[in-house]
């Protein structure tokens, strides 16, 4: 079976490798324009191109596939490879009419949650983010909509209370690569179920994280801090300041103890406790001060002193 494969980070290049491993014939890789990092000075190669390139697999990377020339090349290109499938992971563009008719067994998309809830950017994070205990993986087959086509195929996922946004990612590139190998084929021996989601209950949508909201809401109660936090570990990364510099914070946990003391001030100048919003307290437990390494919160109070009362946050 030929397919052509879409996808830019690392859920995606994980869902890629997994695919050629097993036996499916890649005939071309489309991700996003590369990126330049460090002032200019670094091009940065996508996860899904790194992996693309290692596997000989030729790469383009439209930056639109829905006007201009670069929209006219990449329709040309899917003609000419002529795939049974597309197959999108976390690609970064819509699809348009023209491309999502083109395969003969249609576009399949995997979506990292149990649609139609949190359809959009960030379905992991903002299930993390909201207190889900439960998520998952789905095939879908793409429409027009925003991740509104008829699902294929589910996979379910408790969530602990401390698991992380790249722990459940890590999860989900397993599980859904061997989704989308069981969807394809059963494309193929046409013994796929579609299942319409206007008979689902209501969709909800996980917005794009914008750099804005990562700096840490102590006002928030102690739950809602720990469940943000871990949402965003280890990318993009929650932060707040202390004294002036940013500090992401990569891990918490929720404390016992009941400051009395204003959200924001450390509570625990020996453990880290810092006072949120209902009184309550969360513990950050790895850390990174800026110009400086992550560490255990252990190792950053060996070099530095904290004092009770200070306050985090700009």
């Amino acid at each position: 079976m030929k397919i052509v494969f879409m996808g830019t980070p690392d859920i995606a290049a994980k869902c890629l490798g997994y695919l050629k491993e097993v036996g499916f014939d890649i005939a071309a890789v489309f991700t996003q324009p590369d990126k330049v990092k460090n002032r200019g000075q670094k091009i940065e190669f996508s996860p899904v191109k790194k992996l693309a390139v290692k596997l000989n697999i030729p790469v383009y990377q439209p930056n639109s596939l829905k006007r201009g020339d670069d929209a006219e090349n990449s329709v040309r290109v899917l003609r000419e490879a002529d795939p049974d499938a597309i197959v999108v992971v976390a690609y970064g563009q819509i699809l348009p009419k023209s491309v999502l008719e083109l395969p003969k067994l249609g576009c399949i998309n995997l979506h990292a949650s149990l649609l139609p809830e949190y359809r959009g950017a960030a379905p992991i994070q903002r299930c993390i983010q909201n207190g889900e205990t439960v998520s998952g993986v789905c095939t879908m087959k793409m429409d027009e909509g925003l991740d509104t086509g008829d699902i294929i195929m589910t996979y379910e996922q408790p969530i602990s209370p401390d698991m992380t946004g790249s722990e459940l990612t890590d999860i989900f590139a397993v599980r859904g690569a061997e989704l989308l190998a069981q969807t394809l084929v059963k494309l193929e021996t046409k013994t796929a179920y579609f299942s319409s989601q206007e008979y689902c209950k209501s969709p909800t949508y996980a917005e794009k994280i914008t750099k804005e909201e990562l700096c840490v809401d102590f006002s928030m109660p102690a739950k809602k801090v720990h469940d943000f936090i871990r949402a965003m570990a280890d990318v993009p990364c929650a932060y707040t300041f202390l004294e002036g510099k940013r500090l992401k914070i990569y891990r918490s946990a929720v404390a016992e103890e009941n400051s009395g003391l204003p959200a924001g001030t450390v509570a625990d100048e020996n453990r880290f406790l810092v006072a949120c919003g209902d009184g309550g307290c969360v513990q950050l437990k790895e850390v990174q001060l800026e110009g400086s390494k992550r560490m255990s919160f252990e190792d950053f109070l060996r070099g530095r002193k904290l004092t009770k009362g200070i306050r985090l946050g700009k």
